[in-house]
């Protein structure tokens, strides 16, 4: 396999996880359960090693989870793997953060099943349309960890764009985030002659416009805020009496690369604060996926950085995010000033790759790597034929190289997906605003 120049320790998921079934024979299956009954189902097999069996399932678990949500899991193939899994995902086991965050998005307990093989649920999905709105006078707004983006679009013209920096992530006061996107969507509309509508973009996962779970509240006292943080862009809009809908960010940054390109069977994937995904299948539709990748496993290194927030180990916020940048630099020869923000760590790493600086180099390289095996394990739950990278991350030459390095990947090692799958970057505009002017599509005019 390749290497990533600056993780000599790096085990793929995809890699590990290919290895592990040339051994193995014994079926198995796993299925979680989302909203309205919808599965999404993964028939595999073990082998005879409790211990590694072990390792395989819990991270296949945590992909599924993380890749199509749920918060009922059901199990058939292992009594024994099934006790360990159930004893693993507790309020009080290591994956409690798991347990919390699909309780709080569904607002119903997290339970494990044991099925026999022939009661074992199907697959199920409802996919629907999203988007691609033009008419009127609309707002789109995209809240990212670091920077809101407003875009003002006139009857499918986007007539301004701009950037609102804030620093929602380490703010615990509620009224902060709710006044930085009131004033942001305020200046946009002043912009305007009238509003019709705001589409919204925004990290986290969403379920009738409202934010169940989000980063961006992630230091909000859940216990005393919790209502108020998912009703936060209801609250809002109700207030400025503004028409409006919410989407998860991935979704929008895929749908405006779909809109752009006229493109279905996008992946699109935007490395910024954390890891956004979102996914349009082939007909151009949403899939109801979760696609929080950021907390999906993409390396199997039990030794691999530790995710903050959810406290596992290898999953995509620290590989495909500005973090990854600022945990690379040192690796690369790079003392970045403490007194420096994460965004302007990552800025002035950029800069020095403007400038020819060839440790900066190493790391969008390395990040490159990863993401080229990431985009093949991916694949494995997604139907993917391009796949978009966009986001600070990839501004500048910094982009360029993580595309070069991505595709390296699959020509080198994957020549079967690489005749399938499309890697691109779009414009530099559209890698920073592109998911605003999207987002402003999101409301249906003659629906509401």
């Amino acid at each position: 396999m390749l290497r990533p120049v600056l993780d000599e320790n790096f085990i793929p998921a995809v890699i590990y996880n290919r290895q592990f079934l040339e051994r193995a024979d014994r079926p198995f299956s796993i299925a979680v359960e989302r909203e309205d009954g919808l599965i999404y189902r993964k028939d595999t097999f073990l082998t005879d090693d409790y211990s590694e069996n072990c390792f395989y399932v819990e991270r296949l678990l945590k992909t599924l989870l993380w890749s199509a949500g749920g918060f009922k899991v059901y199990i058939s193939g292992d009594r024994d793997i099934f006790n360990y899994i159930k004893s693993v995902y507790t309020h009080d086991g290591p994956r409690a953060f798991d347990v919390d965050f699909w309780e709080t998005t569904y607002e119903n307990p997290f339970q494990i099943y044991y099925h026999e093989a022939e009661a074992m649920p199907h697959a199920k999905n409802n996919p629907v349309s999203i988007g691609r709105h033009s008419d009127g006078c609309r707002i789109g707004f995209d809240a990212g960890g670091s920077d809101m983006k407003i875009a003002c679009v006139v009857d499918g013209e986007t007539v301004r764009t701009e950037e609102i920096v804030w620093n929602p992530k380490v703010n615990s006061d509620i009224n902060y985030h709710y006044n930085e996107i009131k004033k942001a969507i305020e200046k946009a509309a002043s912009y305007m002659e009238r509003v019709d509508a705001v589409g919204i973009s925004t990290a986290g996962v969403l379920v009738k416009n409202r934010a169940m779970v989000s980063s961006l509240f992630m230091s909000v006292d859940k216990s005393k805020y919790g209502e108020r943080a998912k009703n936060i862009y209801i609250d809002v809009c109700r207030e400025l009496g503004m028409k409006m809908t919410v989407a998860n960010d991935g979704d929008v940054a895929a749908l405006a690369c779909s809109m752009a390109l006229d493109l279905n069977g996008v992946l699109g994937i935007a490395m910024g604060t954390s890891e956004a995904g979102g996914y349009i299948d082939k007909h151009g539709h949403i899939s109801g996926y979760m696609t929080e990748l950021a907390f999906a496993p993409v390396d199997y290194n039990k030794d691999a950085p530790i995710d903050p927030w959810s406290g596992d180990f290898g999953v995509g916020a620290e590989y495909f995010s500005q973090d990854a940048v600022i945990r690379l630099a040192p690796k690369a020869g790079i003392d970045l000033p403490e007194e420096l923000t994460p965004a302007q760590k990552l800025k002035f790493v950029q800069k020095l790759l403007e400038n020819g600086d060839k440790r900066a180099e190493l790391i969008f390289e390395t990040i490159g790597v990863y993401f080229g095996y990431a985009v093949v394990n991916y694949s494995e739950i997604y139907d993917i034929e391009n796949v978009q990278i966009a986001g600070r991350v990839t501004s500048g030459r910094g982009g360029e190289i993580i595309l070069e390095n991505a595709c390296r990947v699959l020509e080198k090692e994957f020549p079967e997906l690489n005749e399938k799958i499309n890697i691109f970057l779009p414009g530099e505009m559209e890698r920073r605003v592109g998911q605003a002017v999207a987002a402003a599509g999101l409301v249906d005019l003659e629906g509401v």
